[in-house]
């Protein structure tokens, strides 16, 4: 071989390599990122040709790919029972594109994760369609099911329920829903009509999960944490005596700011925390406020998961607390008003923490990821997210969240037989005499299973507060069945 064959043979070879390195790296290392491109239409319409991977509960699909014969694509996305899981599914569109867990989980369902790199290669060689792996969720379908129907239908309204020892979420349903099958449909035309009448439902929006993506102002529940920063400081226990007066002028202000007129909190001009958190008192948590400053509200607040990134892998919208208050916007803050936001999940991650020892689970929504050929793939642990408080201060909480119950504003959330710890909020919106209602909570009080936070937006006070604990009553029934 003459010198000038042999270096054309080493250029051919050399080019060979480099196009076989980068057709194996696109195919099997950039896929997945080329798959989650949205500038990527032909991804797009090739997915829609693929058994795309099912979303299960219980074993059984919410959200699954079935054959189709109208012509366009070999595949349909359909949703079962498709109003309770909307939020947390979101829908798998050609018009609309994906949402919530259709996108968050989209690399396994179409197969295109790095952890099915080997089942790419073997359908490649076989000439078999490549599937996408099936994601089990953690939900429960019978709390998830109850959860959806107990909510009265015209209400804006969240329930979540939690396992306060792993952090997975066994229930979470809002109203008002949709359904997502409208948007699935592979007519780009009729999907975009079905979206108009969708934007136009008061009250919904399906780009969000109410639970993770609406922030709203917590009210009395927040005192949970406002109690947290007052015992952490030192300069209270349960044993303190604190002024408790019908009315009080928010510092630096000529503005009033009085107890709830209906309820008791008058009969007692002195108070300890127990009866201050039962009947939720205001007042006496402003005198804390202009004691105690900003800070340890700030530290708690963070500690608890406030301004925090999260994903469930839904990605959750981080809550709330303003910095740089002044003195009156500090006492409003530690009750629940002014600028302090949360999501429900939030919320219920703070009866979390109370019911496990002061220490959050990382909420999580992925039982296991399960491949084509049924192994598992990925199968999430229970990890802490963060210890927000000592267990002697969450032990001290808890026990102060058997009063609202026992005789305070959450009695009509009462179940006899189960020993439910809570904690109901009443946060005024402007001057529109419409409140948010909360109660967030945990039972049983001794060993706690499930932690349940329920959130009512933009309702008059009599039907949020009757409603709020209802709900909760029915929730913790259907844990216990009761």
């Amino acid at each position: 071989m003459n010198q000038a064959i042999k270096r054309v043979w080493v250029a051919l070879t050399m080019m060979f390599v480099v196009c076989l390195a980068g057709l194996s790296y696109i195919q099997f290392f950039s896929a997945e990122k080329l798959a989650d491109n949205s500038l990527n239409k032909r991804q797009l319409y090739r997915e829609f040709d693929l058994p795309r991977g099912a979303i299960l509960v219980d074993g059984k699909p919410i959200a699954e790919s079935v054959p189709t014969d109208d012509g366009q694509f070999t595949y349909q996305r359909k949703y079962n029972n498709p109003e309770e899981y909307a939020h947390l599914t979101g829908y798998y569109s050609l018009a609309n594109g994906s949402t919530h867990l259709e996108s968050d989980l989209n690399s396994w369902l179409t197969g295109s994760s790095s952890d099915l790199v080997f089942d790419r290669l073997t359908a490649m060689f076989t000439g078999k369609k490549a599937e996408g792996a099936s994601v089990e969720l953690t939900i429960d379908g019978d709390l998830q099911k109850k959860a959806y129907e107990m909510i009265p239908d015209g209400l804006r309204a969240t329930i979540v329920v939690t396992d306060p020892k792993t952090g997975d979420i066994l229930a979470m349903a809002s109203k008002p829903s949709f359904d997502p099958n409208e948007l699935a449909v592979h007519s780009t035309v009729k999907a975009a009509e079905n979206m108009k009448k969708l934007n136009n439902v008061k009250g919904l929006s399906p780009y969000i999960n109410p639970a993770i993506g609406n922030l709203v102002a917590p009210g009395s529940s927040f005192k949970i944490l406002s109690t947290v920063a007052a015992l952490e400081s030192g300069e209270y226990d349960l044993n303190t005596v604190i002024d408790n007066p019908t009315r009080i002028t928010l510092p630096g202000t000529n503005t009033k700011l009085g107890n709830f007129e209906a309820g008791i909190c008058a009969r007692q001009p002195q108070a300890k925390l127990e009866f201050i958190f039962t009947q939720s008192c205001n007042t006496p948590f402003v005198n804390i406020s202009e004691k105690l400053g900003a800070k340890p509200y700030e530290d708690v607040t963070e500690r608890f998961g406030f301004g925090q990134q999260l994903n469930i892998p839904q990605s959750v919208t981080a809550s709330v607390f303003p910095t740089g208050m002044t003195a009156s916007q500090l006492a409003m803050s530690t009750i629940g008003q002014f600028d302090t936001k949360t999501t429900s999940l939030q919320m219920n991650m703070v009866a979390m923490a109370i019911a496990n020892d002061g220490v959050i689970m990382q909420p999580n929504m992925i039982d296991k990821v399960i491949a084509p050929d049924l192994r598992v793939i990925e199968d999430p642990k229970p990890k802490a997210f963060s210890t927000a408080t000592t267990k002697e201060v969450a032990n001290t909480v808890a026990e102060l969240m058997k009063g609202p119950v026992q005789s305070g504003t959450a009695m009509n959330a009462a179940v006899p037989g189960v020993d439910l710890r809570v904690k109901t909020g009443t946060a005024q919106i402007g001057n529109t005499g419409k409140v948010n209602s909360w109660i967030t909570g945990f039972a049983p009080g001794d060993d706690p299973q499930v932690a349940i936070t329920v959130n009512i937006e933009q309702v008059d006070y009599d039907t949020g507060h009757n409603t709020a604990g209802s709900l909760m009553k029915k929730m913790t029934e259907a844990v216990f069945n009761k």
